[in-house]
């Protein structure tokens, strides 16, 4: 698809707006969490503080007096030593507590993150997913959600404590002295400058790194997928290559931006020791000269305070990588989040009913075999129901991927109820295109479809899809029993449902023969399976469904000859009462329709029986004298 190869924006869009955004999760769910965090974090750092501005009156009220002293008593030391000592014990309670309730939060942050990203996922139309590769949205829930874990986790509480911590320390540095606080200041200046040239450099390379990841897992999900072609075709030394270029480009993004991130670290550090050193010497001559009565305590407390100030300016800049990864993250997440989500402006219904023997609907509760469209009018609130017959007129449709591009025009066809269309032509003629217009995985550009006389975009689209029932060539099965993965065509089906279904499309005998039979656990999509196998229990659950209008696109295209003359029986059950709209590159489940559509390039060039388009000796003439119709 031309939209997985786009280029991607790598800068962050608004990082304060994206940050906001988050916080929002994480006070939506565990708002009082936060207060409890906030107020604790409060706790843990005067604690601290408390106990080094406790340094100056040790040493110059305590400590100084006993070594004068001839006869020391240290009971008065003991009991400040105690004061002291439940103060930090105080502090370590709080940091163990805070730290706890922060795991919650951020477990349950992601969680709910997870949840509405899968939400917002299964209201996107079909086109997202045709357009972006399926390992780039794992990489979205994997990958971009993990970055929130830390900055959570570790970060957020990292800043609210230092920025708390340098409040309160330096408060505390302007009591002891002025001037050895001007000269913390000025490193400390010097600190934030390094750190923000680092951050801003190594940002960038951090959403690079989280857009190559998302490449990464993307191109792995599609080896993974394609392992057997690739080894048929003797790929293996093509495809690591490839992997090897992709691998390598995520390695340079991750360096640049872990090494400039890793920098700060160090930078910071000796610049806190010059800091440290520098305070030493001038603290020291103010002490030792009694300088605006400056004391050894005094300096003793000011060089911890001088530490401590450091260590939060520093700490945070150590988070900073784990905050610009976690915005990149972000941008990812709510990139998808603002996808906008598929519309549906329906207003018809599918409901079930009774019919009385003069031909009046009544609505049911109760499922009933017959279904009607409930059409409720706006005016006067009145109610029509019309019987669910499965008449697909399309008049006059153009439809194109984009504006730009039409890739269907004037397409105009009627399938009368219990009706076999067939559409045959070459690859990207628009065969499979015309039925995902049916059930409306996109929508049309011009002209209308209608479903017993309903214009499409009046119907719901749930309901629309609950009446159609659709084999695809590529047959997705689910973890779990094949009882389950039958019964996904009718949720509520009972388990004599899907065996009539199962024997209607010839799978009852292989199923019989499975391990466990209808209870064998399917894993892998059904590796355990043949692709005809897998196609048979596509073709079952879309028996079990019993939907008036069926859309089978190469749906025997697995199954091989023999197979296929046995499933071609239930396929004429299946199909016996349905409109049905069949797409297949073999004449035999074409000859019998009674209407064959030839397309090319998106036009409807030929249209009749089997009988009467060889006598035309036209298009489909040639196709089937080659016996080549092209795939969808």
């Amino acid at each position: 698809m031309a939209g997985k190869n786009r280029k991607e924006n790598i800068q962050i869009q608004h990082p304060l707006k994206q940050l906001k955004r988050l916080m929002s999760y994480v006070f939506r769910d565990y708002g009082i969490h936060c207060i409890a965090v906030l107020i604790l974090i409060v706790i843990s750092v005067l604690a601290n503080v408390q106990g080094t501005m406790f340094t100056r009156t040790l040493i110059d009220e305590y400590i100084q007096p006993l070594l004068l002293s001839d006869r020391p008593d240290f009971a008065p030391l003991l009991h400040a030593i105690i004061r002291v000592a439940a103060f930090y014990g105080i502090g370590i309670v709080s940091t163990y507590t805070y730290n706890r309730l922060m795991v919650e939060v951020t477990q349950g942050t992601l969680r709910n993150m997870r949840n509405d990203l899968f939400e917002r996922m299964e209201r996107l139309p079909i086109q997202y997913f045709d357009t972006h590769t399926h390992g780039d949205i794992m990489s979205i829930y994997t990958n971009d959600i993990d970055t929130l874990r830390q900055m959570i986790s570790q970060s957020v509480p990292q800043f609210i404590n230092s920025a708390i911590t340098i409040v309160s320390v330096l408060v505390s540095m302007i009591i002891l002295n002025i001037p050895l606080t001007v000269v913390t200041l000025i490193m400390v200046g010097i600190m934030v400058v390094c750190s923000r040239t680092a951050a801003g450099t190594s940002g960038r390379y951090f959403v690079e790194q989280q857009i190559n990841i998302g490449k990464v897992n993307g191109y792995i999900e599609e080896m993974m997928e394609g392992q057997k072609i690739i080894k048929v075709f003797c790929h293996e030394e093509e495809t690591e290559e490839k992997f090897r270029q992709l691998n390598h480009k995520l390695f340079v993004s991750a360096d640049r931006a872990n090494a400039f991130a890793n920098y700060l670290g160090p930078i910071n550090a000796q610049l806190g020791n010059v800091s440290y050193v520098l305070c030493a010497i001038v603290g020291g001559m103010l002490a030792l000269n009694k300088i605006g009565r400056f004391t050894l305590g005094g300096l003793a407390s000011f060089l911890a305070f001088n530490r401590s100030f450091a260590m939060p300016i520093n700490q945070i800049s150590m988070q900073l990588n784990a905050v610009v990864m976690a915005m990149a993250g972000a941008e990812r997440i709510f990139r998808l989040m603002d996808e906008t989500e598929e519309t549906d402006e329906g207003y018809v219904t599918l409901v079930n009913v009774t019919e009385s023997a003069d031909g009046t609907l009544t609505e049911s509760d109760r499922r009933t075999g017959k279904w009607a469209w409930k059409h409720v009018h706006q005016a006067d609130q009145s109610v029509d129901y019309i019987k669910l017959e499965g008449d697909v007129v399309f008049d006059d449709v153009d439809f194109g991927y984009t504006e730009e591009k039409i890739v269907l025009h004037d397409i105009k066809l009627e399938a009368r109820p219990g009706q076999k269309i067939a559409f045959v032509g070459s690859t990207g003629a628009g065969k499979t295109t015309i039925t995902n217009l049916i059930n409306r995985f996109y929508d049309i550009q011009d002209g209308k479809i209608r479903y017993d006389g309903i214009n499409i975009k009046k119907i719901k689209k749930a309901d629309l899809r609950r009446s159609l029932g659709i084999v695809l060539q590529d047959t997705c099965l689910f973890t779990g029993t094949v009882k389950d993965n039958i019964r996904y065509g009718k949720l509520d089906a009972n388990d004599e449902e899907i065996y009539a279904a199962a024997k209607l499309a010839n799978a009852d005998g292989f199923i019989q023969r499975l391990p466990q039979g209808y209870d064998t656990m399917l894993t892998g999509g059904g590796a355990g399976l043949s692709q005809g196998q897998r196609q048979l229990l596509a073709i079952a659950r879309a028996a079990v469904a019993d939907p008036p209008v069926l859309i089978l696109d190469e749906a025997t295209s697995s199954i091989d000859t023999r197979t296929e003359q046995i499933v071609q029986d239930g396929m004429d059950k299946l199909m016996h009462g349905r409109t049905t709209f069949v797409i297949a590159h073999r004449l035999s489940t074409v000859q019998n329709s009674d209407c064959i559509m030839v397309l090319e390039q998106g036009r409807i060039i030929e249209r009749g029986t089997h009988d009467e388009l060889v006598r035309k000796k036209g298009r489909y003439y040639q196709l089937y004298t080659g016996n080549q119709i092209g795939e969808a």
